[in-house]
């Protein structure tokens, strides 16, 4: 049970800005297990932007209180996966080269493909969002982060790594995840979806799936693999996906 918490904190830790005990152990074995519990963190991360989203709903409008807990959980976990999702679209969208594309990527300026990106997709989880009603909005703000990472982790688990590893600093969830890790994740991404209490809503997994599927194929044609700006870029988009399917679903 020890070590479990100590893998559950690690992920913690490595993915958002909540304060964890200093005495967690950070070897590769750890960190690596910590995948399993890449859901769970969205489901914490989503539930800080659910509780913002709600207590803001008795002071502004709801066009205001989702642009808040928006920013709640980029504040909560650093702009992780939006930073890699910009570093994608500057990679893949002024590179034509393997190595021109993961140069971009690595280069910590953000450049126009990045900085438009970011602003179509925050400007579509925004208007996602406030198309749906209070209760169904909360829901899928813990579900959208919680089953977003969940794509994201099949991803780290179904594509190489293509940079050199020892260099990188995603070398932890990069390599060593266990099909077992991805199933427990899994379990997790699916336990919002119950509070639905809507069984169509597990509809939405389908073109979640999808999305994770054909950015697969799209990042291993051009860099054969994935890098972890790959899955931070799929993060982002398979939330939006998700929550654009519930507006066509719920």
């Amino acid at each position: 049970m020890k070590k479990e918490i100590a893998i559950f904190l690690t992920a913690i830790m490595f993915f958002t800005r909540i304060p964890c005990p200093k005495n967690i152990d950070h070897s590769p074995e750890i960190l690596t297990k910590s995948s399993r519990y890449f859901s769970l963190v969205g489901i914490i991360v989503g539930g800080f932007g659910a509780f913002v989203f709600y207590l803001s709903e008795f002071l502004f409008n709801d066009s205001i209180s989702i642009l808040v807990s928006i920013a709640t959980t980029i504040w909560i976990t650093g702009a992780f996966h939006e930073d890699g999702f910009a570093d994608v679209c500057d990679g893949f969208g002024g590179g034509w080269t393997k190595e021109k594309i993961l140069t971009i990527m690595k280069d910590s300026r953000v450049g126009t493909y990045g900085i438009v990106g970011l602003g179509i997709l925050l400007a579509i989880k925004h208007q996602s969002l406030i198309e749906l009603d209070l209760h169904t909005c909360i829901i899928a703000l813990i579900s959208g982060h919680a089953i977003s990472r969940f794509a994201a982790t099949t991803l780290i688990y179904t594509e190489p790594y293509v940079q050199d590893i020892d260099k990188s600093k995603i070398k932890p969830s990069a390599v060593g995840i266990t099909i077992k890790d991805v199933l427990i994740c899994g379990v997790f991404a699916l336990i919002p979806l119950l509070f639905f209490f809507n069984p169509f809503v597990f509809l939405t997994l389908v073109p979640v799936l999808i999305t994770k599927y054909l950015l697969a194929k799209y990042f291993h044609k051009w860099i054969g693999g994935h890098t972890g700006d790959c899955a931070g870029a799929t993060q982002q988009l398979t939330e939006v996906v998700f929550y654009l399917s519930l507006i066509i679903i719920v």
